[in-house]
């Protein structure tokens, strides 16, 4: 079995945007099938060519540090951690995303990607309400519920903390 130590993590590269998108709509439909209204999982899988363009600008432009999981030349992952967004809250970074194909969940890229792009640095993170699974990896690394909520169209999502 493939472990993730040998999964390389790297920078993204704007050579990466049409992987990257198409890795970014596999990873919502295994993460939030059931959670999210199944037209919006639709609207992405017939949005791929926009994401594409996305992601070449995010690879040029976003403020963003956005870490790729590469295995035998296959996109298995991606993390992106950037400046907090939330005025009401005193910490500076804020993880972004943070997504893994579901053939690796529970072998500890997660950990080692999140590792890598925060190590113990105080941050925070939105998660799906129901998304158990994501809500349970966060709280093994350190986060926390602080009881603050937003309602999105994907649905109700959560803030947790790690300070």
């Amino acid at each position: 079995m493939t472990t993730p130590a040998e999964v390389v993590l790297r920078p993204l590269l704007a050579s990466d945007a049409e992987r990257m998108a198409h890795l970014h709509v596999a990873v919502w439909e295994e993460a939030y099938e059931g959670l999210v209204p199944a037209e919006i999982l639709a609207a992405r899988r017939a949005g791929v060519a926009e994401r594409v363009d996305r992601w070449r600008t995010t690879a040029a432009t976003s403020p963003a540090a956005t870490t790729v999981a590469e295995h035998d030349g296959e996109l298995v992952g991606f993390v992106s951690v950037g400046p907090g967004r939330d005025a009401d809250l005193d910490l500076d970074a804020e993880l972004w995303a943070l997504y893994v194909r579901a053939a690796w969940w529970g072998r500890g890229l997660g950990h080692r990607m999140l590792t890598e792009a925060l190590a113990a640095r105080p941050a925070y993170l939105w998660v799906l309400d129901g998304n158990d699974r994501a809500a349970g990896f966060y709280r093994r690394q350190g986060f926390v519920p602080d009881g603050a909520v937003r309602v999105e169209p994907e649905g109700r999502e959560l803030r947790m903390v790690r300070r």
